[in-house]
């Protein structure tokens, strides 16, 4: 399979992305069927690695149980849980099994997840681990030691959180992630459109880096609140709170305001990653209600 999502990057596409999770077990039906559904809709899925540091299955595993259904992964790869030896082994087998699509992250804190007293590693962080897989792809180590059986050929991204709250801190993150290799960059959830104007006039301009502004699906005012409790530097609106306070069928609700963000989200920048936890079979109607049309259905 060649890569998909890179090819649309470089014709410089209106890309879409849309997020998974492994399955917490060594079941894989429901996470396939679900990404299945996602099929001519999404230009690649992305695999979580251990999001909010909670337990699921590998996300290399997960991403080559897609890449055998035809459906290209990018396979999200955090710090918190290998150090530079582990993070290398897995970049390399990656590559040989065909996952070009890497999400460089540094990974939340253990004590955010379900295994407190687990040891976190952090011996690279995201910056330190893009500079990793673009040795690697000269065919170098982390050491700058030469491999002798060829180099790898892995196509890493970055995310960006356009809401940050210290300006110069997120510009200064973004320009070493830039420096470090990032192709591309996935945001956090967004909620706040005049930020990411900003953002993409100010910091992002000029980057010929594509930017996909995340869409998170919100399916109640007790979801919204949630959110906000628990996901740092997430502050959703309360109008849209009351909004899906109000409504009569408040899934919906949230899908319209879902479907109006990725409107908004494409006179901005370059692209959208969708959000719907447990309920990512919504996603091709949120498309569809925000007129996206479908891409081609024949994975290549």
């Amino acid at each position: 399979m060649t890569n998909r999502f890179r090819r649309a990057v470089q014709a410089q596409d209106f890309l879409i992305t849309a997020e998974v999770m492994p399955p917490k077990g060594g079941n894989p039906i429901r996470m396939v069927e679900m990404a299945k559904i996602l099929k001519g809709r999404v230009h690649a899925v992305n695999i979580t690695d251990g999001s909010r540091a909670v337990l699921r299955m590998s996300s290399l595993a997960a991403s080559v149980l897609l890449l055998q259904e035809g459906i290209e992964p990018i396979c999200q790869m955090a710090c918190r849980d290998r150090n530079a030896i582990g993070l290398q082994a897995d970049l390399m087998g990656a590559s040989a099994l065909g996952i070009r699509n890497i999400l460089a992250l540094t990974g939340d804190p253990v004590k955010a997840g379900d295994h407190k007293t687990a040891k976190a590693v952090f011996d690279l962080e995201s910056v330190r681990l893009l500079q990793t897989i673009g040795k690697l792809n000269q065919g170098l180590d982390f050491n700058a030691r030469s491999l002798p059986d060829e180099p790898t050929d892995l196509f890493a991204g970055a995310a960006v959180d356009p809401q940050l709250k210290s300006w110069s801190g997120l510009q200064r993150r973004f320009e070493r992630k830039l420096e470090a290799g990032a192709q591309f960059f996935q945001s956090q959830l967004i909620v706040d459109f005049e930020r990411l104007d900003k953002f993409m006039t100010q910091i992002a301009s000029g980057t010929n880096k594509p930017i996909l502004a995340g869409i998170f699906l919100l399916k109640s005012a007790k979801n919204a609140d949630f959110i906000n409790r628990c996901v740092p530097g997430v502050e959703i609106p309360q109008t849209i709170i009351d909004r899906l306070a109000a409504a009569e069928n408040p899934l919906q609700e949230g899908m319209e305001i879902a479907a109006e963000q990725v409107r908004m989200a494409k006179q901005l920048c370059q692209g959208v990653h969708m959000m719907a936890v447990k309920r990512e079979d919504l996603i091709p109607q949120i498309l569809d209600m925000a007129e996206i049309t479908p891409i081609d259905p024949v994975w290549s």
